[in-house]
């Protein structure tokens, strides 16, 4: 009955429930890594959500100039 307690833990909920696998070329990666240290991101993750926001928003932009 020791280990009873461990069943009445339940999973924290995450602030980023989608997972996405991308392939990146060596060139990517580097430019990535060079974005999270040149911003002081803590985490590789990070830079990557930053960078996808960033690209969304001048997509955005751009699509409401064309229309």
């Amino acid at each position: 009955m020791l280990h009873m307690a461990y069943f009445y833990v339940m999973a924290r909920e995450t602030a980023y429930p989608v997972k996405k696998l991308v392939n990146l070329t060596e060139e990517q990666a580097r430019r990535i890594s060079d974005f999270r240290f040149s911003q002081r991101l803590q985490s590789e993750n990070e830079a990557i959500r930053s960078l996808i926001e960033i690209g969304l928003g001048i997509a955005d932009a751009d699509r409401q100039e064309k229309s």
